[in-house]
């Protein structure tokens, strides 16, 4: 059984966020996250989309693998991969979360899904060895793979108060209304070239 579209009108765009807390939105209304922000930023485009919300709370790179399987299912056809922030947070080996990423996006790219990378930066406190290597690592992941990029997710977030919850680490609703911006011009016109694939 085939089913077409009236002349004119557009197939649904799927896009994956996949991601963390920060990405689910925790401390936050659903409404409030990053994700259907920027779902309603790019309705605002006259463009048919659906942001998948793909966030756990203290998912690491490693979770990425499996998570994917799941998703899949829903046949997205971008992917934002949000990941990282709990293996910087935790000390983890850069090594390895650079595997899980880059498995992460040859699973994606396997399946024609085109892969959107952001990068994340980590607090002084790490100590500058491990905070440049960490912060290195999205880009030189976005440069082997050939990747759009959002340098970095939390531009005007991180580490600014106003824009986050009291623990300083998880962003209030404004501060998502600020990621959806950051992340939609990179997105846009990724979106709109798919749109007008589809068309």
């Amino acid at each position: 059984m085939c089913f077409f579209l009236p002349f004119g009108a557009m197939a649904e765009i799927r896009i994956l966020a996949l991601g963390d807390s920060l990405t689910e939105g925790y401390g936050v209304e659903l409404e409030e996250a990053y994700p259907y922000l920027l779902e309603q930023l790019l309705k605002e485009e006259d463009l048919e989309v659906r942001v998948i919300n793909g966030g756990f709370s203290g998912a690491t790179s490693a979770s990425a693998g499996t998570r994917l399987k799941w998703y899949f299912k829903m046949r997205p056809q971008i992917m934002l991969l949000a990941l990282g922030a709990n293996d910087g947070l935790r000390g983890l080996d850069i090594g390895n979360m650079k595997q899980n990423l880059a498995k992460a996006i040859q699973m994606a790219q396997e399946r024609q899904i085109k892969v959107v990378m952001t990068g994340m930066q980590m607090p002084i406190n790490y100590g500058e060895t491990y905070i440049q290597a960490y912060q290195e690592a999205f880009f030189e992941l976005a440069r082997e793979y050939e990747l759009p990029m959002v340098d970095f997710l939390l531009e005007g977030v991180g580490g600014i108060p106003e824009m986050n919850l009291r623990d300083g680490i998880h962003p209030n609703p404004e501060g998502h209304q600020v990621i959806a911006r950051n992340v939609l011009k990179t997105l846009l016109p990724i979106v709109k070239a798919e749109s007008q694939g589809q068309s």
